[in-house]
């Protein structure tokens, strides 16, 4: 227990035979249960989740010790297999299912592949534990220092999906989507609607825009980028493609649900102008430049078509502020910390072992 909170974590495995057993090992002691959720590896991943929880569980106390929903035994690592390989985003979801089954206050995710520093667990899951948001995640673009681990390639690329995701999720001073170190609360898990997230590689871009709808509060929090010797698994073109689309049709039911169905709000109105004004006008403007090296008349068309480009820009920042004002209050002040005022009141990290 951790401030009064029962704390759960999740870690997922997908071909991490090398680095899921320290995972789990090294999860920090005021962590109530944990849940290792193998996604069906082709590897022996599910041996070293099983041999990890072993070891783990011969030596909880059994103080610490809750009913689970597997069958009501008193471990503290429960190791959970799917049949088949399902993706990501449903392993993290079988694991709030369990987490929220076993009444945890708060469930975090640790992935199996050891990016993720245990010792700042407490960092991530406090927003959360506080009352001050109802999910939580890493950022590791808010320091400079904490981008030196990240390749060019990597930050580039994140970079894109932070802008992206802006527009699809409504959060719009929360960036690095991407990051996996998050933490949620159980009345959020509760209340999302799970089965209509996506199972693969864009669950954390889809959930933010879930949490945005049901009116969650959303906290970035600093940490640094770690990468070692572990090899993604992520095929980087099917990726950025799959969530580009994903993005955009979370963007338009986003609109839908907020500002059509739930209520009227002008963004809407704007958002579509823009829309229709910048492609409307991105293309006469084409067609006529066209035109004129043609040698054909083409002027009078280009400056409609400017007026009309220029028109869609500007509706469309209207319609980027009013949806950032309508939604300032569901994003938590950044929790910028450093590891000294992280320690400050709070248990030392000790691990599992």
């Amino acid at each position: 227990m951790y401030k009064g909170k029962r704390i759960g974590v999740v870690v997922t495995a997908y071909d991490e035979e090398d680095f899921v057993g320290e995972v789990i090992k090294t999860v920090p002691d005021f962590v109530d249960r944990v849940y290792a959720v193998d996604d069906a590896s082709p590897d022996d991943s599910w041996t070293a989740i099983q041999e990890a929880a072993a070891h783990v569980n011969e030596r909880a106390e059994p103080a610490l010790q809750l009913a689970a929903t597997d069958g009501g035994d008193a471990r503290r690592v429960v190791p959970i297999q799917h049949e088949e390989n399902r993706g990501y985003g449903a392993a993290v979801k079988t694991g709030y299912e369990h987490a929220a089954g076993d009444e945890m206050d708060v469930v975090a995710v640790l992935n199996g592949d050891a990016q993720m520093d245990p010792d700042i667990l407490d960092r991530i899951i406090d927003p959360v534990v506080e009352g001050e948001a109802d999910y939580a995640k890493g950022n590791r673009l808010l320091n400079p220092d904490d981008r030196e681990g990240m390749s060019t390639f990597r930050f580039i690329g994140n970079s894109l999906l932070t802008g992206l995701s802006k527009f699809a999720t409504g959060y719009w001073s929360i960036s690095d989507p991407q990051n996996g170190y998050t933490a949620i609360s159980r009345e959020a898990i509760e209340e999302l609607d799970l089965e209509s997230i996506t199972d693969r590689y864009g669950f954390l871009n889809h959930i933010l825009t879930h949490l945005n709808v049901a009116g969650f509060r959303v906290a970035d929090v600093s940490m640094s980028a770690v990468y070692g010797d572990e090899e993604s698994s992520i095929r980087y073109v099917p990726f950025v493609r799959f969530v580009s689309l994903l993005l955009l049709r979370s963007f338009l039911w986003r609109l839908k649900q907020r500002y059509v169905v739930q209520r009227f709000h002008p963004a809407v109105v704007f958002y579509g102008a823009g829309s229709a004004g910048l492609a409307g006008g991105s293309a006469g403007l084409g067609a006529s430049v066209g035109r004129t090296l043609r040698g054909k008349e083409g002027f009078t068309g280009a400056i409609a078509s400017f007026v009309a480009l220029l028109v869609g820009v500007v509706s469309l920042g209207i319609g980027i502020y009013l949806d950032a004002q309508e939604n300032e209050t569901l994003e938590v002040a950044k929790y910028d910390r450093s590891d000294g005022d992280a320690d400050l009141e709070r248990s030392p990290n000790q691990s599992m072992e």
